[in-house]
Formats: C-alpha cells, sequence, structure tokens
C-alpha cells in the first residue's frame, strides 16, 4: 500500500502541504486531512481505552477494529482507493447485537460518565461522530466510498453500547440525564 517510512521528518510539509498516499500532495488543511486527522485521533482514543480493565474478549475486539481504522485512514489518504469492506460494517453490526443483548433498554437519555472506561468510551464515540461528520462533508466535495462512513456510523453506536456495558462491568451502572432536578 505505500512505502515504510525509513525517515520521519522530511521537511516536505514545510509550506502547509502534506503527501498523500497516491502521491499527491494537498493542504494541511484540506477536507481530506482533517478526516484523516479524526479518524487518528480516534484510533489514539481507543489506545488509551485499551490501556483500561475490560471484559473478557473486548480488547482484542477493540484491537480489531484499531487495524480496521488504520485501514480506514490509508482508504482516505489513497483518493480513489478502497480498504473498508461491507464485511467489516457487518463485523461492527454483530458487536452491537452481541453488546447491546444483555443492556436493559434505555428509558432516559444518559450523560457520559460512571466509570473511567465507560467515560472514554464516550470520548471515543464524540471523536467517531466528529470523524463521521468530516467524512460526509468530504463525500460533498469529493468522491469517496460509502463502507468509511457506514464503518463510523455502526463504531459510534458500539461505543455508545460499549460506555453502558463497561459501567455495568465496573459494578456501576448508566449516568442518568434528569430533566427535573434540584439545584
Amino acid at each position: 500500500m505505500g512505502n515504510r517510512l525509513s525517515k520521519i521528518a522530511t521537511r516536505t510539509g514545510d509550506q502547509g502541504t502534506t503527501g498523500l498516499g497516491d502521491g499527491s500532495r494537498t493542504d494541511k488543511d484540506s477536507l481530506r486531512v482533517h478526516a484523516m486527522g479524526d479518524v487518528d485521533e480516534l484510533n489514539s482514543q481507543l489506545g488509551l481505552l485499551l490501556c483500561e480493565d475490560l471484559p473478557p474478549g473486548l480488547a482484542n475486539e477493540l484491537l480489531l477494529i484499531q487495524h480496521d481504522l488504520f485501514d480506514l485512514g490509508g482508504e482516505i489518504c489513497i483518493p480513489g482507493y478502497q480498504l473498508i469492506t461491507d464485511e467489516q460494517v457487518a463485523n461492527l453490526d454483530a458487536l452491537l447485537e452481541k453488546y447491546n443483548a444483555d443492556l436493559p433498554a434505555l428509558q432516559e437519555f444518559i450523560l457520559p460518565g460512571g466509570s473511567r472506561s465507560a467515560s472514554l468510551a464516550h470520548v471515543c464515540r464524540t471523536v467517531c461522530r466528529r470523524a463521521e461528520r468530516m467524512l460526509v462533508s468530504l463525500g460533498k466535495a469529493e468522491q469517496i466510498n460509502p463502507q468509511p462512513r457506514q464503518y463510523l456510523n455502526r463504531l459510534s453506536d458500539l461505543m455508545f453500547v460499549l460506555s453502558r456495558v463497561l459501567n455495568r462491568y465496573s459494578g456501576g451502572g448508566d449516568v442518568l440525564w434528569r430533566h427535573e432536578r434540584t439545584a
């Protein structure tokens, strides 16, 4: 997919452009670079979540998602290239079904919070939503495949579900938003 980096400080970006995977250059503030950056930030936030105590098996599933996100960033980096597949989107659907199966139905909105791991999952969710919005904006300006957008949409839902799972795993529950509250 590309050459391995042997030199990190190339100075080729000193004028405000960066190289894409196809060898072309684009401005560092382009929609494409913003989308790549949001996906990279999401992957970093998942890495932070992976430092927490997690239910059995979840760390391996999140690690696979990190690999998918690296592919997703690669697809964004190479205009016209496809790396994210319908199968990867379906894998997220399966995880959503698996983790949502034992959760009680929501009767109220929940607030981001509870345990540290659940809070980190909420941060991942919000960064994922931002990455999805940026990808939608990029898709209005340039041709992109639908799977990356679908993948991010499913992943943000999964991170919401996982925040609920992680609060229960830590012995707590959802932090409910209360419409009527005292001062």
